[in-house]
């Protein structure tokens, strides 16, 4: 929101500096991003002339060579301005003598860019006739002015007009606010325009009037021009440039139609699928039932409260006009423009919040500059309400205002706080109702209030105080390790954690989990973002993707986030809500060699049993049993179910082979992903005297049926193993031709070791003896030769 001080000065004028009411302003939570001189600095010497005569070049066509009266002397100007005609005042530079084309000028004529005002640069920048010929150019056109530009949070949409800034600054300062006085313009006809709300939840209001034989041509003043500029308006014509006007004072966005242009009475309605409409942008856009939109009988003739259409604008050869002055719901107009790809003066305010009390006046104070510029004859004003915001009370107590300030603001002051921003008020006991008046769709809780006070208060008063809070030691149980922990075991095995967003591509959800109903989001951030997820290896693929499209060669990545899965019994609690649980999982994706590239290791890919022992890490000490089972993302040979203390926990394996393929993967990642809840328990432990005697090792290797899982055959020796054993690692699997059809070999290494005693030959050769025996009693193995 951009304005010129002199303008703000006309409606409140505090006697304090431009500098210092700009500070007042950020202070008070309205950021003054800026506070300019409105023209250039450099900009001096240059005076009003006064054109008497002009006269043709006589060796150029598109030259004139005018008589410029400055005052005191008349100088000769060779100028090229295709608006330059007697009578005119325009800007003049003595810039010294200098010959165009046989011709000497003394000076130059200026447009508005060639003196940094503004980019037009169709002509000379014409001056008032009051302009004192011969006076500086910086005192006729306040080129000493300042403008101020606000940098406003969206809850302040009341400050988008000068106005609204000035009941701030009234607020603020103390000093009286001048509105301005709008008194009704009598109607001279009776002509009237039809307008029906069929959609009165989008459009409350609708203020309406008809101005017959008006001059479209009619120049803008030049006060009006400068105040536009200042707010970054480009004059456009009279009629478009008193809707901005109007816009920019009081906050209040117009739009003009060509009476003899509309087909029937306008209705506002919903859109309806099919319709297009061609808008003042010039760009065609096709609407829907979500859409509010201004119709007539030939269809769509504007998008409501965001632009009007191409059809039914006024223009040139208008005469008859119908103006518009309406309340849209911000509910009916946000988030549409931006589905089109633009925005615009209406719909940034509208989606915020507009004045639904000043519609009328709106149509008065435009419909009175225009018979000022453009002439012509209105009808009466049509005021068409069908449904408006209700403004209900919001109670603020004392207490609370000033717990959550910190500082025991008096009641009185927070009273003269609610006076002064011309708040509605009534004092209760330990309270105040405050009802906000129609311009302020920010006043909706007792925070809000709050904050007002606080603004009014001064932020600056109240005084930057240290959280202080009694430190208390927390317990640490020794039974339980936190998410960190376990986050800084897979980063010392060489993963690099990442972070991903919880919304993801449908397609993962049916690719990697199966998931053919996961949780969908109503308003998605893009359309491939669009569900919740229910697993992290969706996510970890995409990573090992990206990274690997970069030319990375080796990737460890893992991830400890949420999961959102469907469950009707889930109630409301720390890890669900109604009908959704929300695990805790972690997650990893290894990918490429092994390890680092280097001299005295051969290169490897990464396989299953490198993750396992890596998945082994981070679970331990906790029992950690895998089986072989299938999972959608997962190739089903290499893939396994992981069970911590018995109870299914996750999956690790690698990645299928069809999804290999359809995310453009030369090899295949391994993954694992595992519950975190059942990980953060851990047993106590438990203090063990270590044997001062000596290790006995024996190994064994024995046949067994190919079909035989290798952790079946330790878990039989876990069962009956004899005390003295200590462990049993297998260290070899051997399939080959030299062994029976339908069998396996293998090998095991038996550790043993006595606590009291150095055991003998015989006796870690019996141990051994006891397991081959039972293992060929559970699976019939036996020693191979």
């Amino acid at each position: 929101m951009k304005f010129s001080e002199s303008w703000l000065r006309s409606f409140c004028n505090p006697s304090v500096s431009a500098a210092e009411l700009a500070d007042r302003l950020t202070m008070a939570g309205v950021e003054v991003e800026s506070c300019e001189p409105a023209g250039p600095s450099q900009l001096s010497g240059v005076v009003v002339g006064e054109i008497t005569a002009v006269k043709p070049h006589p060796n150029a066509d598109k030259l004139t060579v005018c008589t410029v009266k400055t005052g005191k002397e008349a100088l000769r100007v060779v100028c090229g301005a295709p608006n330059v005609r007697v009578g005119m005042k325009a800007p003049l530079a003595r810039i010294g003598s200098k010959n165009l084309r046989g011709v000497d000028s003394e000076g130059m004529l200026c447009s508005a860019r060639e003196l940094g005002l503004s980019d037009d640069h169709s002509g000379l920048l014409e001056l008032p006739k009051t302009a004192k010929v011969g006076s500086d150019l910086r005192r006729v056109l306040a080129l000493d002015d300042r403008v101020f530009t606000l940098k406003l949070t969206p809850n302040r949409a009341d400050c988008l007009c000068v106005l609204g800034v000035a009941r701030e600054v009234s607020a603020l300062t103390g000093a009286k606010l001048r509105a301005p006085e709008i008194k009704p313009v009598p109607a001279r006809n009776k002509a009237k325009h039809l307008v029906k709300l069929t959609a009165p939840e989008g459009c409350g209001r609708f203020a309406g009037r008809v101005i017959r034989d008006v001059n479209p041509a009619a120049p803008t003043p030049q006060w009006m021009r400068a105040r536009l500029e200042s707010a970054g308006q480009r004059s456009i014509s009279a009629l478009v440039d008193v809707t901005n006007y109007v816009m920019l004072e009081l906050g209040r966005p117009l739009h003009v139609y060509d009476l003899d242009k509309l087909r029937g009475p306008i209705d506002v309605r919903w859109g309806r699928k099919g319709e297009k409409v061609l808008l003042l942008n010039e760009q065609e856009v096709e609407v829907d039932a979500s859409v509010l939109c201004i119709t007539d009988d030939s269809g769509v003739i504007g998008l409501g409260g965001i632009m009007g259409g191409e059809s039914t604008k006024a223009d040139a050869a208008t005469r008859n006009l119908f103006l518009e002055s309406a309340f849209f719901y911000p509910e009916a107009v946000a988030g549409r423009a931006r589905r089109y790809n633009f925005a615009s003066d209406a719909s940034h305010r509208f989606e915020r919040g507009v004045d639904f009390a000043n519609n009328v006046d709106g149509i008065e104070r435009a419909t009175r500059l225009i018979l000022e510029l453009c002439g012509g004859e209105p009808g009466p004003t049509v005021d068409k309400v069908a449904r408006l915001p209700q403004r209900k009370a919001v109670r603020m107590r004392v207490a609370r205002a000033q717990k959550i300030l910190g500082v025991p603001v008096p009641a009185t002051e927070m009273q003269r706080a609610f006076a002064r921003l011309a708040f509605p008020v009534k004092r209760e006991k330990d309270a105040f109702a405050v009802t906000p008046p129609s311009y302020r769709f920010d006043i909706a809780i007792e925070e809000d209030l709050i904050e007002e006070v606080a603004r009014l208060y001064g932020f600056e008063r109240i005084a930057a105080h240290p959280p202080r809070v009694h430190a208390a030691m927390l317990p640490a149980p020794e039974t339980r390790r936190t998410l960190h922990a376990l986050r800084e075991r897979l980063a010392a095995a060489d993963y690099r954690e990442v972070i991903n967003f919880s919304f993801v591509e449908p397609a993962w959800e049916a690719d990697f989990s199966g998931a053919a109903n996961p949780i969908r989001l109503l308003n998605p951030i893009a359309s491939h973002q669009s569900v919740m997820r229910t697993s992290l290896i969706g996510s970890l693929i995409e990573v090992v993707r990206k990274n690997h499209s970069r030319k990375v060669p080796r990737i460890r990545v893992f991830e400890v986030g949420r999961v959102y899965l469907r469950d009707a019994s889930a109630q409301d609690g720390p890890l669900s809500v109604a009908g959704v649980r929300q695990p805790v999982r972690i997650g990893a994706a290894a990918y490429g060699p092994v390890l680092d590239e280097q001299w005295d290791t051969a290169a490897r890919g990464v396989d299953f049993f490198d993750v396992k022992a890596d998945l082994e890490n981070l679970i331990a000490p906790l029992p950690v049993r895998f089986e072989p089972a299938a999972h959608p993302a997962l190739h089903p040979g290499r893939s396994a179910r992981v069970l911590v203390d018995g109870k299914p926990a996750g999956w690790v394996g690698e990645l299928h082979p069809k999804w290999q393929q359809k995310y453009e993967l030369p090899q295949p990642p391994v993954l694992f992903e595992v519950e975190a809840e059942p990980l953060e328990a851990v047993p106590l432990s438990r203090p063990e005297v270590p044997s001062k005697y000596p290790l006995v090792v024996r190994d064994m290797a024995l046949l067994f049926d190919a079909n035989t899982p290798a952790q079946a055959v330790f878990d039989a020796i876990q069962a009956e193993k004899p005390l003295i054993v200590r462990a049993v690692r297998l260290f070899s699997l051997y399939r080959g031709e030299s062994l029976p059809a339908g069998r396996k070999s293998l090998a095991f290494r038996v550790v043993m070791q006595h606590t009291e005693r150095t055991l003998t030959d015989a006796e870690a050769d019996a141990a051994r003896d006891a397991l081959v025996a039972l293992l060929g009693r559970k699976f019939s193995a036996i020693l191979r030769n």
